[in-house]
């Protein structure tokens, strides 16, 4: 039966979901105001669409390869400079599941309370088992239980959990309608005043203002809210008329989410007045997004002259819908992320290049002694960021900044292994986005100096404004990640030589 090709419509949705995120908006809002919307432009610009069509030639030219990113790579630089790139990319989920299994409790607090009230809660009324540490410890009892179901492979639970991605969708129309209708029933005006260019240029958040370091910083969020683009480089195949439809659907798809990104920021502003609502010490990353979609709720209610106890009331049903919505939508992906990025980095790789039984893959197609391994240094990792002894807004900022640094240096691999693989000979290369050597060598390094110099940006400025861990956590999830594939790529070669 011949396959059925994806249509213009279809892939530019498929794209739209792999990347965007509506997570991103609240919380570049919360971090820059209007001034974000500039740094999501750049980013697009300098890393998003340049990157999206060196994956698509990297996965046209090796369709048939099943290693993916490992296979791109092995095959343009060499096998351990392959390993270690696709060893931080996989450990990148590892800081994902992190944040994740603490940040999840905001979502679950929203659902019960209407609000995240996670800063006061404490076990046995203790004051040491309270706040980031008692998170801590229920994110260790979530995980192992979440990586003891997924090793039994319970499926119904993430047909259940699947049903967040497409509420997600239906926030972000909601999201905008609302927002559109309160701005023609207040004539235009916004709760936060819009001032053109001024806005666009000066940080809302007065820890931005006057500091270019901390504004530089801020562009690891918006390359990290372009995340997941390297999933399309095994779509081109799949469309129709590739050479036409492929590079349209890229940019279109990209210009729908750069202009999404903007305009919802923008409309964040339209009914969230920055100093009343966000300036205040109990609002942390973690549960930014809440207090925004409350915010909404409550704003909504006040356009239709509803009293300040309906308001209140409508705020906190809002919240908890909301929190049902990525509740969802984070378990789903948990559920996923737990076993499928392990499983196709060992997939990927020879079997000896794991010590004892971690490269087993069982019957069921699970890889069930790394996927225990894996929880350890989840668990182990939770632990030691929740007992650093620091506030809630530390903690999510510690969290986030890991997972922003984390899931964007990877990148960088692949960015500058593409003018190696331009050069190859030999190669189907029926998919071209890049027209010559020289454009090659121009985007590749370009890209790949947007994403290292972001980083160094934002791993060297927590340390500047004297906050040492940050920096410390920062870093330490690629330098230790990436030392750990060094090693384990370099013990293999002793054993067995540089063969694959």
């Amino acid at each position: 039966m011949k396959e059925k090709k994806l249509g213009l419509m279809s892939l530019i949705l498929m794209i739209f979901t792999s990347v965007y995120g509506f997570n991103n908006i609240p919380r570049s809002y919360y971090l820059m105001g209007y001034a974000a919307i500039p740094w999501f432009v750049l980013a697009g610009i300098l890393f998003f669409i340049p990157f999206a069509f060196m994956v698509a030639e990297f996965g046209s030219t090796f369709r048939d390869e099943t290693g993916g990113m490992y296979s791109w790579m092995y095959k343009s630089v060499g096998p351990k400079y392959a390993f270690v790139g696709t060893f931080m990319w996989y450990t990148s989920y590892v800081l994902w599941m992190v944040n994740v299994s603490s940040g999840i409790w905001v979502p679950v607090s929203n659902l019960i309370f209407g609000e995240d009230s996670t800063s006061k809660w404490s076990l046995f009324g203790s004051e040491f088992l309270s706040g980031s540490r008692l998170l801590g410890i229920m994110a260790v009892v979530f995980f192992i239980i979440m990586t003891y179901f997924d090793t039994k492979g319970i499926d119904q639970i993430k047909k259940v959990t699947s049903v967040g991605g497409t509420a997600v969708l239906a926030i972000n129309i909601m999201v905008v309608v609302g927002s559109v209708f309160m701005i023609i029933a207040r004539h235009g005006q916004f709760e936060q005043p819009f001032h053109g260019m001024e806005s666009l240029q000066v940080p809302l958040n007065t820890e931005y203002q006057g500091s270019p370091i901390m504004l530089l910083s801020f562009i690891v969020y918006a390359l990290f809210a372009y995340g997941g683009i390297e999933a399309v480089g095994g779509l081109v195949d799949k469309t129709e008329n590739p050479k036409k439809n492929f590079p349209k659907g890229i940019v279109i798809s990209a210009l729908v989410i750069v202009i999404g990104y903007a305009l919802l920021i923008l409309l964040v502003g339209s009914f969230t007045n920055y100093s009343e609502i966000l300036d205040n010490d109990s609002i942390t990353l973690g549960n930014v997004s809440y207090v925004i979609m409350s915010n909404f709720a409550a704003e909504f209610g006040k356009i239709f002259g509803a009293t300040e106890a309906t308001q209140i009331a409508l705020a906190h049903g809002f919240a908890r819908v909301y929190a049902l919505t990525m509740l969802l939508a984070l378990m789903g992906a948990m559920f996923t992320l737990v076993y499928s990025p392990l499983k196709q980095l060992i997939d990927g790789t020879p079997k000896e290049l794991w010590p004892g039984k971690m490269g087993e893959i069982e019957e069921d197609g699970m890889p069930k002694n790394a996927m225990w391994i894996q929880c350890a240094i989840v668990c182990v990792m939770v632990l030691l960021i929740s007992f650093g002894g620091d506030t809630m807004q530390q903690f999510f900022v510690i969290l986030t900044a890991m997972v922003n640094v984390g899931m964007t240096v990877p990148y960088m691999f692949i960015s500058f292994a593409f003018p190696r693989f331009k050069k190859m000979e030999g190669l189907d290369h029926s998919f071209v986005a890049f027209k010559t050597q020289k454009s090659a060598n121009i985007w590749g390094y370009i890209v790949t100096l947007t994403l290292l110099f972001a980083n160094v940006f934002a791993v060297i400025q927590p340390a500047l404004d004297g906050d040492i861990k940050t920096t410390f956590w920062s870093l330490s999830g690629p330098v230790i990640f990436g030392m750990a594939a060094w090693i384990i790529y370099s013990r293999y070669e002793k054993r067995h030589g540089s063969k694959k």
